[in-house]
């Protein structure tokens, strides 16, 4: 998803999607851990989200 995107959603959506990629990037590292191999750029996107809605959440705490 985009920045802009991110940006004009509000912060409880931000934080529910925060959760779900939280959840997300869990599940992968378990999948890892039963020798299940799922994809490793899978990894890389979880991270970038959750650091795209981090900074989008810490944009508009300041902005108040």
């Amino acid at each position: 998803m985009k920045v802009q995107e991110l940006r004009n959603k509000s912060a409880d959506e931000l934080n529910r999607m925060l959760k779900e990629l939280y959840k997300e990037k869990f599940d992968l590292r378990m999948r890892q851990g039963t020798q299940e191999s799922p994809k490793p750029n899978l990894f890389g996107k979880a991270r970038l989200g959750i650091a795209q809605i981090k900074t989008v959440l810490t944009e508009k705490s300041r902005m108040q």
